[in-house]
């Protein structure tokens, strides 16, 4: 059994659709950020960068003792190795999905979230921010529709954790200031990743959390 400690954001949703992909049984544990709760002492001690999403593992692969990961991009790659499945086959298309994956924690995810909140949360407008952010957040799209061009899903022809990983930062397009009508590869792709019945299952378990 996985529990998994997380929250109603794009990060966590990821964590929720591959469990439901691999189809693992999991607990949920509610850790609202609103109020603080990612800085309790038990929860810095499942993920000391005190963030969700987060889970502890209390049947290894390895049959050791339970093990205790952070960073949502690790969460993908170890939930894919344990189920045997969510990467392609082949090493090659299993490094481009590795690549895509990268691509998202270390860009699209960043930039969206500042974009996020500069443009919804920032007690002040910053016009510099706002423009900076949505703008290097619109480019990010012009690479994720330009890769969707080539095929159905970012490794190629088949689903995995790369496009996993990216579709809960697209569900806020509008919020971000992107619409899907410019990019019509990203909508193709995400309307086949929205319509598949571990993704409504994910989403469905986000309201479990409160």
């Amino acid at each position: 059994m996985i529990d998994l400690h997380t929250w109603k954001t794009p990060n966590g949703h990821k964590v929720t659709m591959a469990l439901e992909e691999a189809g693992m049984a999991y607990r949920l544990h509610p850790v609202d950020i609103g109020k603080g709760a990612q800085f309790a002492p038990e929860f810095l001690a499942i993920s000391p960068n005190n963030r969700i999403p987060a889970i502890v593992d209390d049947a290894p692969a390895d049959g050791g003792a339970p093990i205790a990961l952070f960073e949502s991009g690790a969460i993908l790659l170890y939930l894919a190795r344990k189920a045997g499945g969510l990467l392609p086959a082949s090493p090659r298309e299993q490094d481009v999905a590795l690549q895509w994956l990268f691509w998202q924690v270390a860009g699209l995810g960043p930039m969206a979230g500042q974009n996020l909140h500069f443009t919804r949360y920032a007690p002040e407008k910053a016009p510099y921010a706002i423009e900076r952010y949505v703008k290097e957040t619109a480019r990010l799209y012009g690479v994720l529709d330009r890769r969707l061009q080539q095929g159905p899903y970012m490794a190629g022809g088949e689903y995995s954790i790369a496009d996993i990983a990216i579709y809960p930062w697209i569900v806020p397009h509008e919020a971000q200031g992107q619409s899907l009508d410019d990019y019509p590869a990203i909508r193709q792709w995400f309307d086949q990743v929205a319509r598949r019945p571990a993704t409504v299952r994910a989403y469905g378990r986000a309201a479990e959390l409160g």
